[in-house]
């Protein structure tokens, strides 16, 4: 009743045709915010927090925090409809380290035809190409596998310039290497300060856990999104970092060998 009230007296003031107008906005306002919010979150008990069940393809990352992974358990781990359909497993750290477990998670995932990616831990501080190299020596990709992941999450106290030029290196090594262009995992600050606008041209895989819209990423760049790092799953040990694959199902083989 008041809204109708309010439209008559603005009308009167203003003209129909303004008022039609600021309705049509409203109006899309309104589509768009309850558009973008509708992740259709779902508390799942089995995995201990809320899935965003817009959309189907779940799956985890680990390392060696995680210790020995019983991937027989990870396997038949399913609830309310869920399964997990992925995992992404560290392979090395800066220019020297490997994951002590990278050897044995990249095997049993394979067993258990889950759909495995491998990432490197990238440091500013150390050389881009012999952060490359350490990856290629350690890492074998075989046909369906995603492509290679450089997660960036420190900078270390060095300059924007040094960051950005050291990231490409290792991205044009990488991709030389591997003959796919490889994914790009950060966080949002450090996307908005790094990546855009410098990087845009890589898939992106995003750590934001507590969006409610990914309005704030290249929608034609990203593909995967990290919404939480509290997750349980039987077979490893501590919490687990949750993503979810953000594009239509038919897009996946673009980041994958």
């Amino acid at each position: 009743m008041r809204f109708r009230v309010l439209v008559k007296i603005i009308s009167r003031r203003y003209g129909l045709w303004i008022v039609a107008g600021l309705l049509i906005v409203a109006a899309i306002w309104v589509f768009r915010s309850r558009q973008a919010d509708d992740m259709n979150w779902r508390f799942v008990q089995a995995f201990g927090i809320r899935l965003p069940m817009r959309y189907a393809i779940h799956g985890i990352d680990v390392s060696r925090h995680n210790d020995r992974i019983n991937w027989a358990r990870v396997q038949q781990m399913e609830a309310e409809g869920v399964r997990l359909q992925f995992v992404f497993i560290k392979a090395t750290e800066g220019a020297t380290l490997a994951d002590k477990h990278f050897d044995k998670n990249w095997r049993e995932a394979k067993k258990i035809a889950l759909h495995r990616g491998a990432y490197h831990f990238y440091h500013p501080t150390r050389d881009p190409l012999k952060q490359a190299n350490n990856f290629i020596r350690h890492v074998e990709l075989s046909p369906g596998d995603f492509a290679p992941v450089v997660d960036f999450e420190v900078i270390n106290g060095q300059s924007d310039e040094t960051i950005v030029n050291g990231l490409k290196l290792w991205l044009e090594t990488i991709e030389e290497h591997y003959q796919i262009r490889p994914i790009i995992y950060t966080n949002g600050n450090l996307y908005k300060r790094y990546i855009k606008g410098n990087l845009d041209e890589y898939p992106l895989w995003i750590a934001d856990y507590s969006t409610k819209h990914l309005r704030s990423y290249n929608a034609d760049k990203l593909y995967l999104w990290q919404h939480n790092q509290n997750g349980w799953v039987k077979g490893i040990r501590g919490q687990v970092d949750f993503n979810v694959f953000v594009m239509d199902d038919t897009r996946m083989q673009e980041i994958c060998l």
